[in-house]
């Protein structure tokens, strides 16, 4: 058998491969006494009729299986041989076949890129020194006693943190408003709306305007309607409420005691403390580690640059394009405004799908030189994690898993873990003041 292989582009190679026809003819003469074997034709024991009635029937079928007998095998051969690693499958070329003809064929091949692994151990990672703070949580703790919070009318005027209970109409270029906005019947009347009294809370600058008015009060409110605001018809246009006080609400926080720690299911207060800074601790380790793999991933991809395979890009670019709709559909995202922005979606996706391709083949040849594996009963223990999270019975779900080769992706997340924790621990940490960011346990809008 003689094989050559063509460069066509980056991971895209010919193969061609010839048979020479004694060879061919050889697996011709196998095949036709197999079917000799198994004929069976009228007049004729099973396995006794002529040779010559038999070539007459199934000369096609003959044919067909002596072809597909020989590419399969001469490919599979050749491969070895040249030592190709080899992504999906090929793309075949007959180019010459039949009985006293060398066998000619050629397959087009997208194969793994070639590159050399750059050093992956003590990769440089900058972790800051920020610990849980006794500060942090009793930040924490108050998030809490907001969850539970409870407004109480008080008789007073306004101010900061408060509720402002009022009755309102609104105009815009001296028309109700929903002359202008038809679908904006609350932007024009409303009784009994409640307004938190933060600079942003329902129109921008409407709450400031309401500070230091009692109940009983009237005051007229001139707004600006923000270039971001929601209602369309209204941006850049100025709005004129006529707004009563009704009735001014304080926040009352319960009292941060054992009652308090008992609603959320804690002995007592200290216990609560003691829960809530374990999982203040537990969350800062995550981001942690979060960041710490996020600059590994940096580094290591910037140390070393290889063409890609079009298919694995063009197979990841569909499925991150399919992650975009899906998340912005779930949003409320718009079916139109989605088509709109196909382009930007694609452009992102098929940027985001080439690092993920190339980050896929630095962790598998990383896997393969540190013999990194995945266990059996390490995909076993993920699929029953995952069968109790969808609420499936293990073994309907593993069958499931087993149709669609789902559980290749199993050992590829799992290996990808392995890798990712076996860089982490190998890195060169250098620890840091802590960078300016929300303190642990904020919840940042």
């Amino acid at each position: 058998m003689n094989v050559t292989v063509e460069n066509l582009a980056p991971c895209k190679k010919l193969v061609r491969v010839e048979l020479d026809a004694q060879s061919v003819d050889a697996a011709f003469e196998s095949m036709t006494k197999d079917f000799q074997k198994q004929a069976n034709l009228p007049g004729f024991r099973p396995g006794k009729a002529p040779r010559e009635m038999v070539l007459r029937k199934y000369e096609k079928d003959i044919q067909d299986e002596v072809k597909r007998k020989l590419i399969g095998d001469s490919y599979r051969e050749a491969i070895k041989e040249k030592k190709l690693d080899v992504l999906g499958y090929p793309d075949i070329e007959e180019i010459q076949f039949g009985r006293g003809q060398a066998l000619q064929f050629a397959a087009t091949i997208e194969t793994e890129p070639e590159f050399q692994l750059p050093e992956y151990k003590g990769l440089p990672v900058k972790r800051d020194s920020r610990s849980v703070t006794d500060e942090d949580v009793e930040r924490a703790l108050n998030l809490l006693r907001e969850q539970q919070v409870k407004f109480e009318k008080a008789d007073r005027e306004l101010r900061a943190g408060d509720i402002a209970v009022v009755n309102y109409t609104g105009t815009c270029e001296g028309k109700p408003i929903t002359e202008t906005a038809p679908t904006a019947k609350g932007l024009t009347e409303q009784k009994g709306f409640w307004v938190e009294m933060q600079p942003q809370s329902f129109i921008p600058g409407f709450a400031d305007q309401l500070t230091g008015a009692k109940a009983g009060d009237k005051r007229t409110v001139r707004v600006q309607f923000p270039a971001d605001f929601v209602t369309r018809e209204l941006v850049g246009k100025q709005g004129v409420y006529e707004v009563e006080i009704v009735e001014v609400k304080e926040k009352a926080l319960p009292a941060l005691d054992d009652a308090f720690a008992k609603s959320y299911g804690a002995e007592n207060l200290e216990k609560l403390r003691e829960g809530v800074r374990r999982d203040l601790e537990n969350e800062l380790k995550f981001k942690q580690s979060k960041d710490t793999r996020a600059q590994i991933i940096k580094a290591l991809m910037e140390r070393v640059n290889f063409d890609l395979p079009e298919s694995a890009v063009a197979h990841e670019t569909r499925n991150v394009v399919y992650d975009i709709v899906r998340e912005n559909s779930k949003r409320g995202v718009s079916r139109e405004i989605i088509e709109k922005e196909k382009e930007q979606i694609y452009s992102v996706a098929a940027q985001g799908a080439k690092e993920r391709v190339k980050l896929s083949f630095l962790v598998q040849r990383i896997a393969e030189k540190e013999d990194i594996k995945v266990a059996q009963e390490e995909i076993l223990r993920r699929v029953q994690t995952l069968a109790a999270m969808y609420q499936i019975a293990p073994d309907k779900f593993l069958k499931d898993l087993q149709k669609r080769n789902g559980l290749i992706e199993i050992y590829d997340s799992l290996a990808h873990e392995k890798v990712m924790e076996f860089l982490e621990n190998n890195a060169k940490f250098e620890t840091v003041p802590p960078a300016s960011a929300p303190a642990v346990g904020d919840n940042p809008s």
